[in-house]
């Protein structure tokens, strides 16, 4: 019987790290109550994995996504958009 090796684990991509980081600072309770949070992308995120993510935020209902001039985004959700 042939014996397998460990699996090799596979690297999360660019775009996966954006999402996960975003969904990080997003669930933190204090950034819950206030329901608005402003992200920056950081130098070792790619140019297309932010805009992506920022894209899919952008179609996601009950989300605003205001991009700034500085090149960050404010993100809100629920009472910020009532406002």
């Amino acid at each position: 019987m042939a014996t397998t090796g460990a699996a090799t684990p596979i690297s999360p991509t660019s775009y996966e790290l954006v999402g996960r980081r975003i969904q990080r600072v997003v669930a933190d309770p204090g950034v819950q109550k206030l329901q608005v949070v402003t992200v920056s992308r950081r130098d070792d995120e790619t140019p297309d994995a932010w805009a992506r993510v920022l894209d899919e935020l952008e179609a996601t209902d009950g989300v605003e996504v205001d991009r700034l001039t500085d090149g960050s985004v404010r993100i809100g959700w629920k009472r910020y958009i009532d406002n």
